[in-house]
């Protein structure tokens, strides 16, 4: 029996051909409802996942609860470099709250009998990719960041990140207030091997 081939989709082939990331500063309201982000995370979690562990989850920040985990996480930043400029004391205080929503991708990837922790960890980083094209497909600006929180442990328990978890990603998500343009891409021939040849 035949099965049938997936039909050409020149709409996705489009967007491939333009996607790029919206820096998270050139975001501004309106960001998705929360009908809205939950379909772009059943949208963000249809990924290859071996074994079906869904080695990942998420946390979502919006409103109010943006600024507030800011302004703690620049406490930590503060008291880690007490003679830190006003400037940079001001883009801490910021770190949440520069898109309408963030979300947080957390890698759960454990041991286990057979599926390795690496592909645990990179099912996690597929994530993040459907997570910066579902908010895409919804008509929104998004940015994958990870920046000095997502390896300091000492505020996991602030961001809400438990005991072995791991951060993969802040995906900022928001409208843009103006398109950046492209930015330089690989050269294919610099990256590319076909093997035998």
């Amino acid at each position: 029996m035949h099965e049938e081939a997936m039909p050409v989709n020149a709409a996705l082939k489009a967007y491939l051909e333009t996607r790029r990331s919206i820096p998270a500063f050139q975001m501004t309201e309106p960001g998705p409802t929360r009908p809205e982000i939950e379909e772009i995370l059943k949208l963000a979690s249809r990924v290859p996942d071996h074994g079906k562990l869904a080695p990942w989850r998420f946390i979502v920040f919006a409103g109010a609860e943006r600024e507030r985990v800011s302004l703690e996480l620049a406490k930590v930043a503060m008291a880690n470099k007490p003679d830190m400029a006003d400037d940079m004391i001001a883009v801490e205080k910021s770190r949440l709250t520069r898109a309408p929503v963030v979300i947080a991708v957390v890698s759960r990837a454990a041991p286990h009998v057979k599926i390795p922790e690496w592909e645990q960890l990179m099912s996690a980083g597929a994530v993040c990719l459907n997570l910066l094209m579902a908010a895409n497909a919804l008509g929104y600006s998004s940015n994958w960041l990870t920046e000095w929180f997502a390896y300091d442990e000492s505020v996991y328990p602030l961001l809400g990140v438990k005991p072995g978890e791991r951060v993969s990603g802040f995906i900022h998500i928001g409208t843009m207030k103006m398109h950046p343009g492209d930015r330089a891409r690989p050269e294919l021939a610099d990256i590319v091997t076909f093997a035998g040849e």
